[in-house]
């Protein structure tokens, strides 16, 4: 039978549509136009990187511990959140902790068991907003808790000997990460390890391991989960503490045990320090101009590199000043002014009523905390579009 071809272009368009295609997925590599730690990420967790940046020139986002898991009066009941009870709204970015999962216990430090903890990870995933995960995790040497102070840095790596009970602990928290996936893809996640080390409370401390150990410990922890655990899905995060930063010398300060480009990819600040911290005397004027400092400092820094910026842990001890969330955070960023771009903050757990770092019903700061919620530099989950796509704008 002969077949009458009347299209010119025929044989010509699957060659043009097989053209564009390997044009589109050249442009999707183009766009990552910033080196990530792991040159090998999924797609999904360099979409999320590059948003990062994109969402810290429209605003920032805000961020809850274990936001999905409890609150004031209520424990592990399905969509309850106290930021939502508040705003309508859910965080944008939700933290979790690994604590103790290196003892093979079914729940961490602060009794989240870890097969609910990877249910809310997928929910918060699904949602398109972010997760981020730090890791309090039990001294290696002699299983004491992430405060004991008995020196073990040096005797946890490679040649040490008890390198080999920290490469289990490692294992431990590969295995749970591999988990958190939604069918067979990796859900992209904020692995922070070894905070605050610039502090003496962890075993892993400044004056408890020296500064050449502390970069050899956070330069294998993120290669053996690379490269050896072959997990993609991570995006580094390095966080000193804010209240043992010079302020005289602050550049010189930060990068006190800073593992080196190639092994951090958020530039963050742990700072409750300058926020209303008990043991702070300063007035609040002048913890709001350190405060703005500090922000205005990793800002500097992670544009830079060209790297993220992010307020990682910041907080109040049961929100005591019921304007907190405009005196102690919108009042020094606005004063920054549009330079500055902090891709999210999160503050710590509501466990218990006296332990809140955010308002429940009936607190003094709701009707601020609504206010917070309200303006346009602050995001919450529902603000911008899935962060895991290549979305263009993301801002609704």
């Amino acid at each position: 039978m002969e077949v009458m071809i009347k299209d010119p272009l025929f044989f010509v368009k699957p060659i043009l549509l097989l053209i564009s295609c390997f044009t589109f997925i050249n442009y999707e590599v183009s766009a990552q136009q910033v080196k990530m730690v792991d040159a090998q990420a999924t797609a999904k967790t360099q979409n999320l990187y590059q948003n990062l940046f994109k969402l810290s020139k429209s605003g920032m986002m805000f961020g809850h511990q274990d936001d999905l898991a409890y609150g004031v009066g209520w424990w592990n009941e399905a969509d309850e959140s106290d930021v939502k009870r508040i705003t309508g709204k859910y965080p944008a970015v939700f933290g979790w902790d690994l604590g103790v999962i290196e003892t093979g216990r079914h729940f961490n430090i602060d009794t989240v068991d870890f097969k609910n903890m990877r249910k809310w990870i997928k929910k918060a995933y699904k949602m398109g907003s972010i997760n981020t995960i730090s890791w309090h995790l039990n001294n290696p040497v002699n299983g004491a808790n992430s405060w004991d102070k008995t020196p073990s840095v040096k005797q946890i790596l490679p040649g040490g000997e008890f390198h080999a009970t920290y490469v289990d602990y490692l294992d431990k928290v590969a295995d749970f990460i591999k988990k958190c996936k939604v069918g067979f893809t990796p859900i992209p996640i904020v692995f922070r390890p070894f905070h605050e080390h610039n502090g003496n409370w962890f075993w892993w401390g400044k004056g408890l391991a020296s500064e050449e150990d502390y970069i050899q410990l956070y330069r294998f922890t993120v290669s053996y989960l690379r490269d050896e655990r072959n997990i993609h899905q991570l995006i580094y995060a390095y966080s000193p503490d804010r209240s043992r930063l010079d302020m005289s010398t602050p550049e010189t300060s930060y990068f006190y045990g800073y593992p080196g480009d190639d092994y951090v990819d958020i530039i963050g600040l742990d700072n409750y320090w300058d926020v209303g911290h008990g043991s702070n005397n300063a007035s609040i004027e002048e913890q709001q101009e350190q405060f703005r400092k500090s922000l205005e400092l990793i800002n500097k820094i992670a544009q830079e590199k060209g790297k993220v910026a992010a307020l990682t842990e910041t907080g109040s001890f049961g929100v005591k000043d019921k304007e907190w969330f405009s005196k102690s955070i919108l009042e020094p960023m606005e004063a920054s002014g549009d330079d500055l771009k902090i891709a999210w903050m999160l503050v710590w757990r509501n466990r218990f009523r006296k332990e809140t770092f955010t308002p429940y019903a009936k607190h003094p700061a709701v009707e601020d905390f609504q206010k917070f919620e309200d303006e346009d530099m602050t995001l919450f989950s529902g603000d911008f579009q899935n962060v895991y796509k290549n979305n263009k704008p993301l801002i609704k």
